[in-house]
């Protein structure tokens, strides 16, 4: 090892600096991390699912799972399982050119991209081998001279990256030779092969291809299924404020909460029964949820509109940001919103002709499970009133016992909650009045229903968004007999126009609408599936741009980090979808080690002492000790209050902890970015929220009044992972507590 270790110090050395030169030194940093190749990339990508036809799709797909596993996976644990170090860590008068990475050496992961990317283009389009190659060779040849590898990086590098491309394409290959003939007859036979894929002119089948579409939806829900638990598996994410909080409401069995109903602590108390106090067990149920509601839908849809439609509302649901981020996080929302739609589903069947009671007591049940998920689930009721006003055929059904059963199932579900209400001086109906700002004068305003429109359009897709609005507009003028179209307008659209209009009130939460984004994309895509059939060519061009947007966007927000990558600078936290769950584990460190030092100089216990009751309850999972003894013996405590605030009033506080100090910890508030902001961050990177002016406040005054002295011990940036400040908080010695 030590001649080939002197090998590739040698090369090293000729490449790195003997053949330095002006010109290079100049144009390999270029080629090295320019951020207009991923930028390209991204254009190749929409272009081949846009205009490529099959093979360019199928290129697409293979280019986009080949970097995904070559650099996400395969590389990055190669490179912690070898350890090798950046080369400028051992040559010190090495010539280094660009960013000194913190990631390992080996592999290159630049030159393992770039030969997969290589490999699969080749296979299907032969002539980019012509510029693909030598930029491939010139990006790995880069590496070396800017300091940031040894030649033996790049060269494993090299070699993994078209064994990757290589393999993927064969395993394709192989699955559509194994499934094709049995499962896509018709597509098999019109292209035999994905590894050439051609399609060929084979006489036109009278067979319909709507079992194809459902198959190939079967397929892909199993696929990102399991997708999504390794990615949970993998601990990308920290867990959400909200998470944390009901995962210690499970700790601590009820009837009902303080701002929610129960299901989602028993959901959350299954899970970490089944696979522990982690974030895996806590977010199991998610990923789960969305591959059921993924299966209800694309049966319900295929069987009342066609497989095609079905499938295309399962791939809009895929790549729509907001639905993504439901399916990685367990909140009440994946809850609310597969109630929603099973008791729609129910709900269809049950104003049939030949429905029977028992198809209303499916939609009561589900119903019943929506309340005690989420509060705002009674709305569906408003949905039913609307469609049979619009609907006359389905008011025969008021004249049977199954509706009202279904409303009485709805009633019973609802005992839970009102007698733990009764108890805690109906403290819920407070706190919703107060969240949804009831309790302030009205001065109407247009400024929050801009803001619903902007943050809705991004997060719903703006391609999406245009057209579910479009759809729901224009089918009332065209499409209004029917029926199918009326039900799923009447069980989306109240909702959405609810809160469109609650905006003249007060500013609306972006996941508020989430219960009719559903039914609002099945009715869009009936509609221009309809349009599709009826010679708007537009329509599938139209579909595949924004799937590729769509599916992009997504990919980011599973990984905001690769914006970073793509600009050399970290998104503003402001403008991170993953904020709030970044920067957990580094806040729970610091307040545990200042609680440490307290207890080491005092010799006596100290407790931590938390402003808000996400900070205690992330605080609280996120210190192994205080995960483990969160119900027998805890200490970390929300700060005490004269009235409930959150659930942690209903709980034991730090009274029995007499004479001894704490650490009370805060969030130091950011200011509005100010004009010019984003000028001065592109030229200060990481370094321009270090020039923010800070908001610090002093302790609340029922705080200061419970200890003899306060010492503020000033404020700590939180620094996940080198990925730049994504929080400040401030730290609070509190000694004595009397």
């Amino acid at each position: 090892m030590s001649v080939w270790q002197s090998l590739d110090n040698s090369l090293f050395h000729f490449i790195n600096a003997s053949l330095s030169n002006p010109l290079f030194d100049r144009a390999m940093p270029f080629f090295s991390d320019t951020p207009f190749f991923p930028l390209i990339l991204v254009a190749v990508l929409v272009a081949l699912i846009v205009k490529g036809g099959a093979r360019g799709r199928i290129c697409a797909v293979t280019l986009a799972l080949g970097l995904a596993l070559g650099d996400g996976v395969m590389c990055d644990t190669i490179k912690h399982a070898v350890g090798r170090l950046r080369p400028f860590h051992a040559i010190l008068d090495a010539h280094v050119l660009v960013g000194r990475g913190e990631s390992f050496s080996m592999p290159s992961s630049h030159a393992a991209n770039w030969f997969c990317a290589t490999l699969i283009t080749f296979i299907y389009y032969r002539r980019s081998i012509r510029f693909m190659l030598p930029l491939a060779l010139l990006v790995s040849f880069s590496r070396i001279y800017n300091g940031v590898h040894y030649p033996s990086d790049v060269l494993a590098g090299m070699i993994l990256g078209a064994g990757c491309g290589a393999f993927l394409i064969w395993a394709i290959n192989s699955l559509w030779q194994i499934t094709g003939p049995r499962w896509f007859p018709i597509w098999h036979q019109r292209m035999p092969s994905l590894a050439s894929p051609a399609p060929l002119s084979t006489p036109h089948s009278s067979l319909s291809t709507s079992s194809h579409w459902l198959n190939l939806g079967y397929l892909l829900i199993a696929a990102i299924f399991l997708f999504r638990l390794l990615y949970l598996a993998a601990g990308k994410i920290e867990l959400s404020e909200d998470e944390a909080y009901q995962w210690i409401w499970s700790k601590h069995p009820a009837l009902s909460y303080f701002s929610k109903p129960p299901l989602i602590a028993y959901t959350q108390f299954l899970g970490t029964h089944l696979w522990g106090d982690n974030e895996f067990g806590i977010r199991f149920f998610s990923p789960v949820i969305a591959a059921i509601l993924s299966f209800i839908m694309l049966r319900f849809l295929a069987k009342e509109a066609g497989g095609r439609v079905a499938f295309m509302l399962f791939i809009i649901a895929n790549v729509t940001p907001l639905l993504a981020l439901g399916t990685t996080v367990m909140t009440v929302d994946p809850l609310s919103v597969l109630f929603w739609n099973a008791a729609m589903v129910a709900g269809w069947r049950a104003t049939q002709t030949d429905a029977t009671t028992r198809n209303w007591l499916w939609v009561g049940l589900w119903m019943g499970l929506g309340f005690l998920s989420k509060y705002t689930n009674l709305m569906q009721l408003i949905s039913w009133a609307v469609f049979f006003c619009l609907w006359p055929p389905a008011r025969k059904q008021l004249a049977k016992p199954g509706p009202y059963l279904a409303i009485l199932i709805v009633l019973l579900s609802t005992v839970p909650v009102l007698i733990w209400n009764n108890e805690h001086h109906w403290i819920t109906v407070k706190h919703v009045a107060s969240n949804g700002q009831l309790d302030m004068k009205w001065q109407p305003s247009l400024k929050y229903m801009k803001e619903f429109i902007m943050v809705e359009g991004g997060l719903l897709h703006p391609f999406f968004f245009v057209a579910m609005i479009w759809a729901a507009i224009a089918f009332w003028k065209t499409e209004r007999k029917n029926p199918l179209l009326l039900y799923l307008f009447s069980m989306g659209a109240p909702v959405f126009i609810f809160y469109f209009l609650f905006t003249l009130h007060s500013r609306i939460q972006a996941n508020w609408i989430v219960l009719a984004v559903i039914p609002l994309f099945s009715l869009m895509a009936v509609y221009w599936d309809q349009r599709w059939q009826n010679g708007c060519c537009k329509v599938k061009t139209f579909f595949n741009i924004a799937v590729a947007i769509g599916l992009f966007a997504v990919i980011l927000t599973y990984d905001t980090n690769l914006i970073g990558k793509l600009l050399h600078h970290n998104l503003p936290p402001k403008f991170d979808l993953q904020h709030r769950v970044k920067g957990w584990k580094e806040i729970a460190t610091m307040a545990n080690d200042a609680r440490k030092a307290v207890e080491a100089k005092e010799q006596k216990p100290a407790f931590i002492l938390c402003e808000h009751y996400g900070f205690t309850a992330q605080i609280s999972f996120y210190i192994p000790e205080s995960r483990k003894h969160i119900v027998d013996d805890p200490f970390v405590y929300f700060q005490a209050a004269s009235e409930p605030r959150n659930q942690f009033y209903f709980w034991p506080g730090y009274e029995n902890r007499l004479g001894q100090n704490a650490i009370f910890v805060r969030e130091i508030e950011r200011p509005p970015l100010r004009d010019g902001w984003f000028k001065d961050w592109l030229k200060g990177g990481n370094d321009y929220y270090a020039r923010e002016n800070l908001i610090t406040q002093p302790l609340p005054p029922e705080v200061r009044s419970h200890f003899d002295t306060i010492t503020d011990l000033g404020v700590k940036n939180v620094i996940p992972s080198g990925k730049g400040i994504v929080r400040r908080i401030q730290l609070f010695e509190c000694r004595n507590l009397h």
